[in-house]
């Protein structure tokens, strides 16, 4: 073999050898240059073709195992009525794990007649980008209502969550910058960091000392440096380090971003966040990201920072400045809701009550809850995939709703079932979980091992 590039395994000169030889046994010649032409490259049909892309590909090979398995739709499927704590499908209700509607505001009258009001008001839709349409007061309402949460001098409201951490990520640093993020960390984050053009470097998750060794050896050769964790881990449920990551952050002279789109309405007293937590001040971290689609029952994302921030943003955010604005009557309903957390401090105390019971009943039952710290997202780690899917399918078949978190989505051998605890969730729910799943996980594992066989 050549020792050239490799190409899908094989170097580019044998790479070319080989379409050579196919090109002969076929009976088809090779371009040939014309004068005046460039010569050209054959086009495989198949480039022409959605169903032989890879991803394509891999995904019918899942839906033929899952067929083979006799398992069902998991995915896709279309429920009734409200996503809180139970849910209707196919005229069934069953007890629903796989919403975020942590607080249980979602269908609260409060924030359907904050909705409706706005929508009646300024219609359902803001018409265009904020910033050639113009705004409407319930967009300026919300982000002053989260930059209160915070304590900070503004806010800045995108229509979609993942935009906002690819937009914001991908415009704020760049090819001579570095970002230093946590393994664990979401999708959007990852792509914002690939589009910065920004070197990027993963620390595994929480390990302190390994990031401290990173900023060591890596930080000085970079101009900005940019710290990124999330707050309470969507996959695994298990917070970050914020007290090290702060003082990390200072001592190797970087920015600190936290993505608390599971911990906003979830962590703390008064559901401020990883901050309030740990009982740091806020301004200790220099972004704040987050989601409005898990307590707060909305949609769209979030970043919450100093005027010049959230000022750069408003005019270099791609997923801002070109995409239309958050419906105001969505802005409306979240600004509703960040309004009762506050006032209703017992939501908070059973939701808290609700995480700590199902864990401790998880745990005494022998479920493996991995890193699970009793925050609002509990997994119960199952393995392979297969096994993941079938006690899924299980547990609905049992009335429980909690889906499974298969490869890609989490590396193979790491495959789980994500529980969503909401202030909705009653003792007795959380009890009849961890039965039906103590109970489905042996007959799962068992059907999987047969298929295997």
């Amino acid at each position: 073999m050549s020792t050239g590039k490799k190409l899908f395994g094989i170097s580019a000169a044998d790479k070319a050898r080989l379409l050579t030889a196919m090109r002969r046994n076929s009976g088809a010649r090779a371009p040939e240059a014309e004068e005046g032409r460039v010569a050209r490259n054959p086009i495989a049909p198949e480039w022409l073709r959605f169903d032989s892309l890879p991803g394509y590909t891999e995904i019918r090979v899942q839906q033929a195992v899952a067929r083979q398995a006799g398992l069902e739709d998991l995915f896709y499927v279309c429920h009734e009525g409200l996503g809180t704590a139970r849910t209707r499908i196919d005229g069934r209700e069953y007890l629903n794990f796989s919403c975020y509607d942590y607080l249980g505001l979602n269908g609260d009258a409060r924030v359907l007649e904050a909705a409706s009001k706005a929508a009646q008001r300024y219609g359902m839709s803001a018409s265009a980008s904020r910033l050639t349409a113009g705004e409407r007061p319930p967009h300026r309402e919300l982000e002053q209502a989260i930059a209160g949460l915070y304590g900070v001098e503004d806010c800045i409201c995108f229509v979609s969550g993942h935009a906002t951490n690819v937009s914001t990520l991908g415009k704020l640093v760049g090819p001579h910058d570095v970002i230093f993020h946590d393994a664990l960390c979401h999708n959007s984050l990852l792509l914002g960091a690939t589009l910065s053009g920004a070197t990027r470097i993963a620390y595994p998750n929480n390990d302190m000392d390994a990031l401290a060794r990173l900023l060591e050896s890596r930080r000085y050769s970079h101009q900005r440096a940019v710290i990124v964790s999330e707050g309470l881990f969507g996959m695994d449920g298990c917070l970050c380090d914020l007290p090290s990551l702060v003082e990390l952050k200072r001592e190797h002279g970087c920015l600190l971003m936290i993505d608390e789109a599971h911990s906003l309405g979830v962590l703390g007293r008064t559901g401020r966040g990883v901050h309030e937590h740990f009982a740091l001040p806020a301004a200790d971290v220099d972004i704040w990201m987050g989601t409005l689609s898990k307590s707060f029952c909305g949609c769209g994302g979030y970043i919450a920072g100093s005027a010049a921030l959230v000022e750069f943003l408003k005019y270099q955010a791609p997923g801002f400045v070109y995409s239309v604005g958050m419906p105001p009557s969505v802005a409306a309903a979240s600004a509703e809701a960040a309004r009762i957390m506050l006032a209703e401090p017992q939501r908070l105390e059973k939701l808290h009550g609700n995480c700590k019971l199902l864990l401790e009943l998880a745990r005494d039952a022998g479920l493996d809850t991995g890193k699970a710290g009793g925050f609002a997202v509990i997994p119960v780690m199952v393995g392979d995939s297969l096994t993941a899917a079938i006690l899924s399918q299980e547990l609905r078949h049992r009335g429980v709703l909690a889906l499974p978190i298969i490869y890609p989505g989490v590396e193979e051998g790491k495959a789980r079932l994500r529980f969503f605890v909401s202030a909705m969730h009653s003792e007795d729910d959380l009890r009849t979980a961890v039965t039906m799943t103590s109970e489905a996980l042996p007959v799962a594992r068992e059907k999987a091992a047969s298929y295997a066989r």
